[in-house]
Order: structure tokens, then C-alpha cells, then sequence
């Protein structure tokens, strides 16, 4: 239990090693790129969810009447 409690705490040092070995795998310039692809992600990911529960309200309403 007190080993999961340790691994599973991030600290400055570990977040500016993983910064670090991304900056090194992708480079600067294409990080950009993959933050922008990112953001689109979620932007299509929320747009479909909300669409999907904007069709559950209109059935749910269509069955109750």
C-alpha cells in the first residue's frame, strides 16, 4: 500500500523529465502541431457527446407524450 502511495505521487522533478524526453522524441517544432491535433480531439469528442444527449432528451421527451 505505502509503495502505490509513493509511485503514485509526481513532483516538480518528475514532470520536468517528462517534458524533457517529449521535447526530445517529438522536437519543439512539432509539439505545437500535436497540442493543436489535441485540442481539436476533445473539441469533436465533446461536440459528439453533446449530440448524443440532445438525442436521448428528444427521445426520452417523444416517449413521454
Amino acid at each position: 500500500m505505502n509503495l502505490f502511495v509513493i509511485a503514485g505521487m509526481i513532483g516538480p522533478w518528475q514532470i520536468v523529465i517528462i517534458v524533457f524526453v517529449i521535447v526530445l522524441l517529438f522536437g519543439g517544432k512539432k509539439i505545437p502541431e500535436l497540442m493543436k491535433g489535441l485540442g481539436q480531439g476533445m473539441k469533436e469528442f465533446k461536440k459528439a457527446t453533446d449530440l448524443e444527449d440532445k438525442d436521448k432528451d428528444k427521445d426520452k421527451e417523444s416517449m413521454d407524450k
